[in-house]
């Protein structure tokens, strides 16, 4: 159980983090938001990746071996990058419509799942 509520903080704290990272990039479409100043922006980052940080920080706790969770930091950290890069995509896709999703990112998808296999094999 353990195992699951840290994949779901996961992608709880990636949804958070996709949105400080790539979401002023929307900013232009709203009226209030256009007129911040980088310095601004940034500040509304920093606020949305605070809650990512509320997620992220527990969800590892719970999730190592030497906190009782079943994974190696290793293991977390491949989690967390299939689970950021998932959560981007379905971001842009929806955000960004004119982005597109290519063979070679389908491709690359592939080899990180690829990656996480490699990485539970014992």
């Amino acid at each position: 159980m353990r195992g699951l509520w840290t994949i779901l903080l996961l992608v709880a704290s990636n949804i958070f983090m996709t949105l400080a990272w790539y979401g002023h990039l929307r900013f232009k479409d709203h009226p209030a938001l256009a007129k911040l100043g980088l310095a601004g922006v940034v500040l509304v980052s920093w606020g949305i990746a605070f809650f990512e940080y509320c997620l992220q920080v527990p969800a590892n706790r719970l999730g190592h071996v030497d906190h009782g969770g079943p994974y190696s930091l290793v293991q977390l950290k491949v989690i967390q990058e299939v689970i950021t890069l998932a959560v981007f995509a379905v971001f842009a896709l929806l955000a960004f419509k004119q982005e597109s999703l290519r063979w070679n990112h389908a491709l690359a998808a592939v080899f990180l799942v690829a990656a996480v296999w490699l990485v539970f094999k014992k």
